[in-house]
């Protein structure tokens, strides 16, 4: 993968900032004005938080005369969940053996 784009992406989510921005750009697309109003923070640092998004192929940008809207690209949070998803056998496997474990400790105070 080139520049290991899981860990680009993992990266950009780690921020709670960007994170906030994925969460609106959800519900469609949206301006960096727009984008910016519930932080207080500058256009510019916002803009940052864009370009970390965009490298990372979680939103692309679009360009409409003056306005340039921000969309979210949901494939890179697919190839994200993918590789949380291959863990999830693991902890249900672990619950398993914990909750038999637990019923047996039960069994043993009865």
């Amino acid at each position: 993968m080139a520049d290991d784009q899981l860990s680009l992406i993992f990266a950009s989510l780690a921020d709670p900032t960007r994170r906030a921005i994925l969460a609106r750009l959800a519900d469609g697309e949206a301006t960096v004005n727009e984008l910016a109003a519930p932080f207080a923070m500058s256009l510019p640092a916002v803009s940052k938080h864009l370009k970390v998004l965009e490298r990372a192929g979680l939103i692309s940008r679009g360009r409409d005369a003056q306005w340039r809207p921000c969309r979210l690209e949901a494939a890179g949070l697919h190839e994200a969940s993918d590789w949380v998803n291959r863990y999830r056998r693991f902890w249900e496997s672990s619950y398993d053996k914990l909750d038999a474990h637990l019923r047996q400790l039960m069994k043993g105070d009865t």
